[in-house]
């Protein structure tokens, strides 16, 4: 479990393909306290650690999670947010995230509010997803504040620091991000509306 505080970046040192699975190795301050088998959120995605060298380390992405995230967009040399589990004892500083991304968004625009950033997301209503006025989302792993919330679309202000300190600074209009919504939602939306069985 996470809480969408954004630890570190790393930094995409390599990519090699294996049959469906695609091994990303990434440098990383984090580096030398990572452990195999240890839970790191990339962008919101939570991947295993499979080797640990001091300055970098591995995970490994089935195919499932390359078709459901932004995965299949990285590249050599591309910044991603990273975030280790929250320990027993830790804070809520953000909100709970599961490190399971729901689907994409687009980036549809950025406004410079001279000192902040408002970003306008939108994202494929099919699935059922939704946000509420105010309530928790998770953009690359960033717990953040709706906004103008509507159907398909919501809005998320960004401030300096969280600008600085994520990969949002990277972002431009166009641009795929994971999303990650509420879970707290997600459970009384299923209560709600119950399975379809069809």
């Amino acid at each position: 479990m996470f809480t969408g505080i954004i630890e570190a970046f790393g930094t995409i040192r390599n990519i090699t393909y294996e049959a469906s699975n695609v091994h990303f190795d990434i440098d990383s301050s984090l580096s030398s306290e990572l452990k195999i088998d240890q839970s790191l959120a990339h962008d919101g995605v939570c991947l295993t650690v499979v080797q640990t060298t001091p300055e970098s380390y591995r995970v490994t992405a089935i195919d499932e999670t390359i078709q459901k995230t932004n995965l299949s967009q990285w590249k050599v040399g591309k910044r991603v947010n990273l975030e280790r589990c929250m320990p027993a004892d830790g804070r809520f500083d953000g909100h709970i995230v599961q490190g399971h991304v729901d689907q994409v968004g687009k980036v549809k625009s950025i406004a410079d509010q001279n000192g902040s950033w408002v970003f306008d997301v939108e994202f494929d209503q099919k699935p059922g997803n939704v946000t509420v006025e105010k309530g928790s989302i998770t953009i690359n792993g960033t717990s953040l504040t709706c906004f103008n919330s509507r159907p398909g679309a919501f809005s998320v202000a960004i401030i300096p620091y969280t600008f600085e300190h994520t990969n949002f600074h990277q972002l431009a209009a166009g641009d795929l991000v994971n999303l990650e919504f509420d879970i707290l939602g997600k459970y009384i939306q299923r209560i709600t509306k119950g399975y379809d069985l069809s």
